[in-house]
């Protein structure tokens, strides 16, 4: 039987992030990846340790002349998890949601860029989002 996901999994996670325009691996785009536990910067294509949450993720790519991107990325509750309901009576499960360590976002993060000159047409961001 699973146990708490805070003692037994890590609270980081090692993703791979990959940007992609018109079918094409582009590289060289800035990237900033943030969620309620930090912020982290990365150049793709690259891995990134991140610091996993119940929340989601959110990526905001950018390369100049090239194209831009902003998504969410929903994180998703492990197998531990539901063992930490049993076996805590529900405690496990509250110390896991917040310290992240019973939820995974995707091992690879592959950004669907948007052309430069779509910027101006793309959705608005969310209320309180900072875009870098």
């Amino acid at each position: 039987m699973a146990g708490c996901a805070s003692l037994t999994e890590s609270t980081d996670q090692n993703v791979l992030v990959q940007t992609v325009l018109d079918h094409r691996e582009i590289a060289g785009v800035g990237c900033v990846l943030y969620n309620d536990m930090g912020k982290w910067f990365v150049t793709t294509p690259a891995r990134v340790t991140l610091r996993k949450s119940a929340g989601p993720l959110r990526i905001d790519c950018e390369k100049t002349g090239k194209g831009w991107a902003y998504e969410k990325v929903d994180s998703r509750a492990d197998g531990n998890i539901w063992g930490n309901l049993v076996l805590t009576a529900g405690v496990g499960l509250y110390v896991d949601r917040n310290t992240g360590a019973g939820y995974d976002y995707p091992s690879i993060l592959t950004v669907v860029m948007r052309p430069a000159q779509d910027k101006e047409d793309g959705p608005a961001p969310a209320a309180g989002v900072t875009l870098f």
